[in-house]
């Protein structure tokens, strides 16, 4: 059975900080779906997650349209073409980005956190880097489907301290991997099917550390639609007291034949679900 999607992402400054170093990408037809969560100062970290999303974006449309070009790093006959796809363009970002530290003094030390969904022929096709959240709703459940990559969340996988510990701890904003801190980077990639009826959220830890999974659950069970439930989480992060920029891009799954929606999508044919071995150069 087809579905279509309703989407709809949002980025705020917060209540605390004078700019805002998160950005987004939304692309209903490529279905592709990124959020960036940047780090470091003089404004590079505005610029470390411009670059992750744009060069992401960038060679999406590239594997998504094209059927002659190169894959830069190889292509992994273990991964789906998306995988790879997800893989390539991330690699790429973290690339680019530390290609511009060298270059600028005022770069030196930027980074950015990366959560990527890629939705094609009723499957997700995650990638992530640092602690931006992927998070499901399916049948009254919310589930998050990544997993941080930062010192509290290692350290309560050896329960070592507890989750309500570890939302308070001092060092709970250092993380373990991030685009940016090295030239090889090692990148978390996830399948899943697609159902209708359920509902995406991909965010910063602006969201995801101010407001409980149990906000989370009952904001996107609540909401009407895409749009709505975006604004109203943004919102509980604020009221909760917005210490950081929050970003938060929703994705809700309907049937095709429920009553059409003009944000809705169309499904796509894309090069990587016929050739894997398609190969531009960059």
């Amino acid at each position: 059975m087809g579905w279509t999607l309703d989407t709809f992402g949002m980025t705020d400054v917060g209540r605390r900080r004078a700019r805002n170093e998160d950005h987004f990408y939304l692309n209903d037809e490529l279905r592709l779906y990124i959020v960036a969560d940047g780090m470091g100062g003089h404004a590079a970290g505005e610029v470390a997650s411009h670059t992750a999303v744009e060069t992401i974006g960038d060679f999406a449309f590239t594997a998504l349209n094209e059927r002659d070009f190169t894959w830069p790093f190889g292509f992994d006959s273990k991964l789906t073409p998306p995988e790879n796809m997800l893989l390539t363009a991330i690699k790429l970002a973290n690339r680019e980005i530390c290609a511009l530290a060298e270059e600028k003094s005022e770069y030196n030390g930027m980074g950015t956190t990366i959560v990527g969904m890629s939705v094609l022929d009723e499957q997700a096709y995650v990638a992530h880097v640092g602690d931006s959240r992927l998070y499901r709703l399916r049948d009254d459940q919310l589930t998050q489907m990544t997993s941080d990559h930062s010192w509290v969340n290692e350290q309560i996988a050896r329960s070592l301290i507890s989750e309500e510990e570890a939302r308070t701890h001092r060092w709970r904003n250092v993380l373990t991997r991030a685009l940016g801190n090295k030239h090889t980077i090692d990148v978390d990639l996830t399948r899943m099917n697609v159902l209708a009826g359920d509902s995406f959220a991909l965010c910063t830890d602006g969201l995801s550390g101010m407001i409980p999974d149990e906000e989370i659950h009952r904001i996107l069970r609540a909401s009407s639609d895409a749009e709505t439930a975006a604004r109203r989480l943004i919102q509980s992060a604020n009221e909760a007291g917005g210490h950081d920029n929050i970003t938060v891009l929703v994705i809700r799954v309907s049937d095709e034949n429920a009553e059409p929606d003009p944000r809705k999508t169309r499904p796509i044919e894309s090069a990587l679900s016929s050739d894997p071995n398609a190969t531009v150069e960059l």
